[in-house]
């Protein structure tokens, strides 16, 4: 196992983390894989105080497994409140929970609007600083599933050493973000890059076939690994067994080689070739929609889902849209009126309404809530 400075905190955390949200099936079975993660060398686990019983699992396993807390790093994940006594409150329940007197790291959980900061900047974070000054909490950061220039503005703010953001092979929006973290000393810890990165572990035959001699996974943890920028990569493995892809790359965070990157141009130059005229570059500038549309997003998903057969995850991520709030905020691509306020923004002349429609009848079905929520 290889290990990364986590920026400006100076903990040297390993280049895998062990994500707690979907350990939950028994008490015995976040045991196992906590142990198993531990033997990988893995010294960093997250956790929240939103993942069901993810913290009091985490300390049955912390203590049946007798692990030196010394040579463990642990985070946990408070969502933003104005109340002070809430925040205080809620940070010494999660360290009652987990059985230990600080925390190494508290991220503050999806800081996703503009009101999430202003409701943070108005008392939690004073509770969350106090925590940090009496030695509960060593360090103090960030997760968000929020607009790149929310990430930008919370990053600039200064309050936070590390940020926990979603960046992926198939989803580089927020490059610039990892850029200006990285810019800024601050550890960047990149959040379910196999889940909500493609849902990886169960990849279509097409892109199995696109990315041979590699698994899709491998390709983007080697992507993500390759980069110095990254600190961590959060694993959330449902049972031990899901920690065996690790195996290969626990000491793989070398620059990309040569067929490495063939096979990123190899997927680069499919999904041109397969959309043609229809391509999306993620540009962003078809946004604001009247009708809320999250226009990108929406179109993002019909990407892959037509590149490279991705129809299951598309149906997983699109039928959030209107049913997981501001951790996946939008409309469905059905409320398009043909306005035509998009149309003369896109640099593509892409055919907007047509594509969105087009997204819906691929994509829609029973909706999809989060895991917690």
């Amino acid at each position: 196992m290889q290990y990364r400075r986590f920026g400006q905190t100076n903990l040297w955390l390993s280049v895998f983390s062990l994500g707690t949200m979907r350990y939950l099936a028994s008490e015995e079975n976040a045991i196992q894989t906590v142990q198993q993660a531990i033997e990988l060398g893995i010294n960093h686990i997250e956790t929240a105080r939103g993942y069901g019983n993810s913290e009091v699992y985490l300390r049955r396993a912390l203590t049946e497994l007798a692990l030196p807390r010394e040579h463990l790093y642990l985070t946990s994940k408070i969502s933003p409140t104005a109340d002070v006594d809430g925040m205080a409150r809620a940070i010494d329940e999660s360290l009652t929970r987990l059985g230990v007197d600080y925390l190494d790291c508290l991220a503050i959980h999806g800081l996703n609007t503009e009101e999430h900061l202003t409701e943070l900047a108005a008392g939690g974070l004073r509770a969350a600083q106090q925590a940090v000054a009496e030695g509960k909490v060593r360090h103090l950061g960030f997760s968000s599933h929020g607009s790149l220039a929310l990430i930008h503005r919370a990053i600039n703010t200064g309050w936070f050493e590390f940020v926990n953001l979603h960046y992926y092979y198939f989803n580089q929006r927020n490059a610039a973000a990892v850029a200006l973290a990285h810019a800024r000393d601050m550890g960047v810890f990149i959040i379910s890059p196999a889940d909500k990165g493609g849902m990886l572990h169960t990849p279509p035959p097409l892109l199995e076939d696109l990315c041979r001699p590699f698994s899709p996974l491998q390709i983007t943890y080697r992507f993500l690994l390759s980069d110095r920028r990254v600190t961590t990569l959060s694993v959330g493995a449902a049972h031990p067994r899901e920690l065996d892809a690790l195996l290969p790359l626990t000491d793989r965070t070398d620059p990309l080689q040569p067929e490495e990157q063939a096979i990123l141009e190899q997927l680069q130059l499919h999904q041109q070739r397969v959309l043609g005229s229809d391509q999306c570059s993620q540009c962003y500038q078809c946004l604001p929609c009247p009708e809320a549309i999250h226009i990108p997003e929406v179109l993002r998903l019909r990407n892959l889902a037509v590149a490279y057969d991705m129809t299951a995850f598309g149906q997983y991520r699109y039928r959030m849209f209107e049913n997981a709030g501001h951790w996946f905020p939008g409309t469905k691509a059905s409320r398009c009126t043909d306005c035509g306020d998009c149309l003369p923004r896109c640099p593509e002349q892409l055919d907007i309404p047509r594509l969105l429609r087009d997204t819906h009848d691929r994509l829609n079905g029973e909706p999809r809530r989060r895991l917690w929520g």
